[in-house]
């Protein structure tokens, strides 16, 4: 395919946008060459500035579950927009969404709406240091909470470690309050919360894995951290910012039946629109202003344009479980198909799975957490990527991004993908 248009775009981009982004991964630096502009979508498809057909699977990262431009959401949008696009005071419509938001996922009984995911998982940790009157977090390699600084530390050394900043700007004071534990290790969680005894706050996890590729929690994981939380006196908070709404109608707490005491979401709850919200109990969300001490604001908070977006979606959803399930079944075809095109041209691989999350790393070894997302073969991975482009299929540019499947794929889709993994398999 022709990129000529994008690249070019690309070059005017970078002259007065830092990168020529404004989200580093799209700037392709993590597979090599230039990004795509993308000029429309619909359905399960992208159409970018050279006039190429693309089979969407990142799906603006999650939210498209029904499809790009779904007439029900757009609608909603248009007829919102023709009324006003902002007020910065209450609207009916906001408490229309919260009400199903709370019918939709267990263990809630208010949520909160801001902007971002990021300023969710933000606001969450605040209030939970807040509710718990102590200082530590503990969150996992690999796992992404946006960009606050609390969430950008790396790994240090040893069973029980005080993260380290992994970006300038990041104090050394902030990162002493994080403390890095391994995924799916749930020693080692134990270990951390014995070495600081009454001092941490929260546990933030992403309860599906997906910014170091898709992976699972293992069998009990989640419930031991709800244990020790117990235990512990520790507040547990499931980041679904990209599992809420996706994996099931209540989300991972649905799935797996294991409860958080605060949840966070974004995508899918705005159908697409700058969007996301915490929820909690009652006890826990009463601690926020204008109830209790814990301050959080925003004046976009609540926009009607992204509200009445969002109120689209889950309806549908809502009124549709089987989505659900038909996500998860084309999801398990298009594992099927595409292990098998791997396996007939002996290539090294792993494909994990949950609902309709699924990545290919091209490890030998099964991937758990982030140290073993690590040792994937990235080469191999850049090569798969762009051949694949090459066919018309557009993957996350990234070994370390989940894939995220769209109800609006048909099996014709699935097939054309498969058939195009075989193509490139041969070449890796």
């Amino acid at each position: 395919m022709i990129y000529k248009r994008s690249s070019a775009l690309f070059a005017e981009a970078q002259k007065v946008i830092p990168g020529g982004v404004n989200s580093p991964v799209r700037a392709f630096k993590a597979v090599g060459g230039d990004p795509i502009f993308v000029t429309e979508a619909k359905g399960a498809y992208l159409y970018d500035e050279d006039g190429n057909k693309l089979i969407d699977y990142i799906n603006s990262w999650g939210p498209m579950i029904l499809g790009h431009a779904h007439p029900p959401v757009v609608n909603a949008v248009i007829d919102k927009a023709k009324r006003g696009t902002s007020f910065g005071m209450p609207t009916e419509i906001e408490t229309e969404i919260a009400a199903l938001a709370v019918a939709m996922v267990p263990n809630i009984d208010k949520i909160r709406f801001v902007n971002s995911g990021t300023e969710a998982c933000m606001s969450a940790v605040r209030l939970a240091r807040g509710y718990t009157g102590r200082d530590k977090i503990i969150k996992f390699a690999g796992c992404y909470h946006g960009h606050s600084d609390s969430f950008l530390i790396q790994a240090g050394s040893g069973a029980v470690t005080f993260g380290s900043p992994n970006s300038p700007g990041v104090t050394k004071g902030t990162a002493q309050d994080t403390l890095l534990a391994r995924y799916n290790d749930l020693s080692n969680v134990e270990s951390i919360i014995t070495s600081n005894p009454e001092e941490i706050a929260c546990i933030i996890i992403e309860p599906v894995a997906g910014n170091m590729g898709c992976i699972p929690p293992k069998k009990g994981f989640l419930e031991g951290l709800r244990t020790l939380c117990d235990t512990h006196n520790i507040l547990l908070i499931f980041d679904e910012v990209m599992t809420g709404f996706r994996l099931a109608k209540g989300g991972v707490q649905e799935l797996f039946g294991v409860d958080a005491d605060i949840v966070t979401f974004g995508k899918v709850i705005g159908g697409g629109l700058p969007v996301g919200a915490f929820a909690a109990r009652s006890e826990i969300m009463n601690h926020l202003a204008p109830l209790g001490p814990v301050y959080q604001a925003g004046t976009l908070s609540g926009n009607p344009l992204a509200m009445a977006a969002g109120l689209a979606m889950l309806t549908e959803l809502n009124a549709n479980p089987n989505i659900f399930t038909s996500l998860a079944d084309k999801t398990a075809y298009l594992h099927k198909g595409i292990a098998e095109a791997l396996d007939a041209n002996n290539i090294v691989y792993t494909i994990n799975r949950t609902g309709s999350m699924i990545s290919v790393h091209f490890a030998e070894d099964p991937v758990v957490d982030f140290e073993s997302a690590a040792k994937g073969n990235n080469d191999r991975f850049k090569k798969f990527f762009h051949g694949m482009l090459d066919q018309g299929i557009y993957i996350a540019p990234s070994a370390f991004e989940t894939w995220f499947i769209t109800e609006a794929l048909t099996y014709k889709d699935l097939d054309d993908t498969i058939t195009a993994v075989a193509k490139v398999a041969k070449t890796l």
